[in-house]
């Protein structure tokens, strides 16, 4: 307190000397954190002090007037444009205020300066994030990952944008950065979905495909006027396409696996149970399946209609892998623990008999009957 007081003195004392210093008059305002001062420096300068104007600028932000602090640091910059963290205070100003171009303008003045400034790319991506300019976030992303690795959140909002580029394998590797970063606390199951939504597409389209191939190569054989196709030959992209999806699908398997060996909730067993049906494993399809109806299951489930819906669709596809296995193997024991799974249900829920769902149940419990009288 004395310090501040002695270096008040100090400067009011070379003010009276200097009345028309603006640098003086800035000190004071540093030493008060009066706006009085910079205001005054201001005006003995003729409106020409740079480090006043920030001042002013920094003064509105701290008091939230964030649009009049935009406005400041623009008039700041104007008077000098190499001020080092003056371009990324405009654009947190500007943004504060609502303005996105502005403020994308001013973070990217400020990597312009600086450009290990992992703050500013972070924004510049959001900032594109946005607007929906998924390509331009992606960059950006990609430059302040390279300076600040260890944002979990950074990692999130990375995995989103790659995915919506269709750039797949690095989305996966940030959704298994952030499950590592946060100890599976944070999981988005959403991008998972639509991992898998995609994965699912893929292999049916690649199976389609193969399909059409041989029965061309059928119809060459009986018509010599047919050109001959060799189902086997695949181009160098198809053949690119088909290890990227391989390394996707056992990437996503990893990721599922981590999840699952510490407790997962049902909408995961969900994506569990289909990822092993993507590998054509049946029987571990139908244990995920198990968990995720089980997951569904509690005192309040025949209470809860958008509960119940989730349980009858996650029976249902149970069930059908049951009836799946059963043509497989011959077996007549799936298609017993699906009935009895089926009539438990249906003597539970009759609370949600008019539902769509629960017509589903009881058409799914003939379906397995029919099946149980086919020899």
């Amino acid at each position: 307190m004395e310090k501040k007081a002695a270096a008040v003195e100090l400067i009011k004392a070379r003010l009276s000397e200097r009345p028309c210093d603006p640098r003086l008059w800035c000190s004071l305002g540093d030493v008060t954190s009066d706006d009085k001062c910079y205001e005054k420096a201001q005006e003995v300068s003729g409106n020409k002090s740079a480090r006043a104007q920030r001042a002013l600028a920094r003064s509105a932000y701290n008091r939230g007037e964030y649009e009049k602090s935009k406005d400041l640091w623009e008039s700041a910059m104007a008077m000098n444009s190499m001020y080092p963290d003056g371009w990324f205070a405009l654009g947190a100003a500007a943004l504060k205020a609502r303005y996105v171009e502005k403020a994308l303008d001013g973070f990217t003045r400020a990597v312009q300066l600086d450009p290990e400034n992992g703050e500013a790319w972070n924004n510049i991506a959001c900032l594109h994030m946005v607007k929906k300019k998924n390509k331009e976030a992606f960059i950006a992303f990609k430059e302040a990952l390279k300076l600040k690795r260890d944002s979990w959140q950074m990692w999130e909002n990375f995995s989103r944008v790659a995915a919506d580029i269709g750039n797949f394998s690095q989305a996966l590797e940030a959704v298994q950065k952030v499950l590592n970063m946060t100890k599976k606390k944070r999981i988005d199951v959403e991008l998972l979905e639509r991992m898998l939504q995609e994965l699912e597409l893929r292999t049916a389209t690649s199976h389609s495909e193969c399909n059409a191939l041989r029965d061309s190569s059928d119809s060459a054989e009986a018509g010599s006027n047919i050109i001959s196709v060799d189902p086997l030959t695949g181009t160098d992209k198809d053949l690119a396409i088909e290890r990227e999806t391989e390394h996707l699908i056992q990437s996503v398997g990893k990721i599922l696996r981590q999840i699952v060996q510490t407790g997962g909730n049902a909408e995961i067993w969900g994506l569990y149970a289909r990822w092993h049906k993507l590998k054509g494993d049946l029987a571990m399809c139908s244990e995920a399946l198990l968990k995720q109806v089980r997951s569904y299951q509690g005192s309040d489930l025949w209470k809860d209609k958008d509960r119940f819906a989730k349980f009858a669709h996650a029976s249902l596809e149970l069930c059908k892998v049951y009836q799946e296995i059963a043509r497989r193997n011959g077996s007549r024991r799936e298609l017993s623990a699906a009935e009895m799974h089926l009539k438990n249900t249906i003597k539970q829920a009759e609370a949600f008999s008019n539902t769509k769902e629960y017509q589903d149940i009881l058409a799914c419990l003939d379906e397995v009957k029919a099946a149980q009288a086919t020899p």
